[in-house]
């Protein structure tokens, strides 16, 4: 009596966590139906500035040596009036980007650019505190904001400036290109990943009238529109997030232009990957509790309020993923657990349509628009893509109770290389001590995959190999990448830049 008692316990829990992954894949097909219904509406500005406004350039910094020189040279080439342009390097380096930062200031200084070097000592709230800092000495209008790894082209502000001809619109965001893109499988699939995000999402919720978010870096804020949303705060890790909404509840409009890409750097490496999704997913948890209140309490329409919590809960998702990872081998060696058509019908099925299938069909979506001839080959890397999603929800299911139980860490920068000397770089940094525990438990689920499939294969549930050989790789893949940087690399260390 007890063993079913607890059979059917597992599996309650099981189907539970079932349900909200499901329902966070209906909520992403209702994102690919919005792009679809949307993508070939043009985009126009209202109108054209006879007179430029005033555009501060701010970019923040901190211990970027690699990139800072080219961040500096793109953005001196920028196509704009240099008496209406002001260039703010926010540096709150410790090592030696601070004197190099210096430095290319007063050589492009020589040059006519009205351009300062603001650095801090303290890091008092970090990115957000460095660009709340550079505001008060800011004298533009507007504030183009670019983060480190970014090479905007020279054209990027005439291009999209002309929007803010709108009164009412407070942000414009570009879409990122990737530098790197092709440097490796993680670096193709990470790009898959983006592509998803800053095309589908943002596409689908600004051109349908949902709030959509400031990605961080590559877009212009309106001055007004930060000063209007009490300013940049620091009591989250994603400043980006919680002024976006903040500033759309305060009534701003904000414009998408996929159109527009601004390449930038992806991290080369496995923990570079996992320190930005971890902050990333922290980030968003803590936004969620700061902010969904109030926007349940807002005079707003239902249906924003529905689209905004499904935003600001999506990376719940990973939490239920590692408790579907634990439950996985109960469920299957339960004894209640029967196969048989109706079960397949009824639950298996239209579980498996509401998120594996709208998960694929999400990036197949994203790519088939971004690369019409040639997207079949990015396909091929789909099943890894799932993989890798899967092998990253205990790193970022981390980040999720961390938000939760308010457990406190710093914002901790992803590394960035330069494209061009990243093989180098990598190789200089490639022996680091053991700093979290996380790659032991993500070989132990690789090792509880392997016995799972065994089990599977055993007991002729072939079907349901290939589902758990994706879990199964997942986690290796992602643990073995991640364990990589503690062993020492052989190369003699180089002071070539």
């Amino acid at each position: 009596m007890e063993a079913v008692l607890n059979s059917y316990i597992w599996s309650i829990c099981y189907l539970v966590v079932l349900i909200g992954l499901s329902a966070y894949g209906i909520h992403r097909w209702s994102i690919i139906y919005l792009f679809l219904k949307h993508i070939r509406r043009e985009v126009r500005p209202l109108g054209h500035f006879d007179d430029l406004p005033t555009v501060t350039v701010q970019l923040p910094l901190f211990n970027e040596y690699y990139v800072i020189r080219r961040l500096l040279n793109a953005v001196a080439k920028l196509d704009y009036p240099h008496e209406k342009l002001q260039i703010q390097v926010l540096d709150d380096s410790t090592d030696e980007t601070r004197a190099v930062a210096a430095a290319e200031c007063e050589r492009l200084r020589a040059l006519g650019l009205d351009i300062v070097h603001v650095h801090r000592t303290d890091r008092t709230g970090f990115k957000a505190g460095a660009l709340e800092n550079g505001l008060l000495t800011a004298t533009g209008e507007f504030i183009f904001i670019l983060d480190a790894d970014f090479v905007p082209q020279p054209d990027v502000l005439l291009q999209s400036i002309h929007y803010f001809t709108d009164p009412k619109i407070g942000m414009v965001q570009m879409r990122w290109g990737h530098i790197n893109r092709n440097d490796s499988m993680l670096t193709r699939i990470q790009a898959m990943f983006l592509d998803g995000h800053l095309l589908l999402e943002q596409t689908a919720r600004c051109r349908s009238g949902r709030f959509f978010n400031f990605n961080g870096t590559a877009g212009i804020w309106r001055r007004q529109a930060i000063e209007d949303a009490d300013g940049w705060q620091h009591d989250t890790l994603t400043e980006d997030l919680d002024l976006s909404y903040r500033a759309q509840l305060a009534g701003w409009k904000f414009e998408f232009l996929p159109e527009i890409i601004i390449p930038a750097e992806l991290p080369p490496d496995m923990n570079g990957f996992k320190s930005q999704q971890h902050r990333w997913t922290k980030g968003s948890i803590q936004t969620c509790k700061k902010m969904l209140g109030t926007i349940w309490r807002a005079d707003i329409p239902f249906i924003l309020k529905v689209e905004a919590t499904m935003h600001l809960t999506s990376n719940f998702g990973y939490l239920l993923l590692a408790l579907l990872c634990v439950l996985m081998l109960p469920q299957t060696m339960s004894s209640h657990h029967t196969e048989g058509a109706w079960r397949t019908l009824l639950v298996d099925l239209p579980i498996f349509f509401a998120t594996t299938v709208s998960i694929a069909t999400f990036y197949i979506c994203a790519q088939r628009h971004l690369n019409p001839k040639g997207w079949m080959r990015d396909m091929l890397l789909l099943p890894m893509l799932l993989s890798l999603a899967i092998g990253m929800s205990v790193n970022n299911a981390k980040g999720v109770l961390e938000a939760l139980f308010n457990h406190q860490t710093g914002f901790t920068r992803t590394p960035k290389y330069g494209s061009a000397i990243a093989p180098a770089a990598t190789k200089r940094r490639s022996y680091l001590p053991m700093k979290s525990l996380l790659p032991i438990i993500e070989l132990l689920f690789a090792g509880y995959f392997a016995f799972c499939t065994s089990k599977a294969l055993l007991a002729g549930q072939i079907t349901s190999v290939p589902f758990l050989m994706l879990f199964f790789v997942g986690f290796s893949y992602v643990a073995l990448k991640s364990a990589r940087s503690w062993l020492p690399s052989f190369t003699p260390p180089s002071t070539a830049v």
